[in-house]
């Protein structure tokens, strides 16, 4: 089986959400139909990144690690839109 970390981007406000999941397109789907209580306010969402690992416990390191403040920073930063 195959996990996998991934990173989205809110359409409607540019917030970025970091998940993981066994299934990232079927994941995305529910991310966009409301679905998923945390992420249905900020509507539509973009998937950024995804990164795929064989083990749940190495996926959820890496969903962890991307969520600390500093890492989230640099994927705002890496993706931000010039206004």
């Amino acid at each position: 089986m195959k996990y996998y970390a991934y990173v989205l981007r809110s359409l409607k406000n540019g917030d970025i959400y970091i998940g993981s999941t066994e299934n990232v397109e079927n994941r995305v789907m529910l991310h966009n139909q409301g679905r998923v209580k945390s992420t249905k306010g900020y509507r539509p969402w973009e998937l950024l990144e995804k990164e795929e690992f064989s083990s749940r416990n190495e996926t959820v390191r890496r969903e962890r690690f991307l969520k600390t403040h500093q890492q989230k920073a640099l994927i705002k930063a890496k993706y931000s839109v010039a206004t």
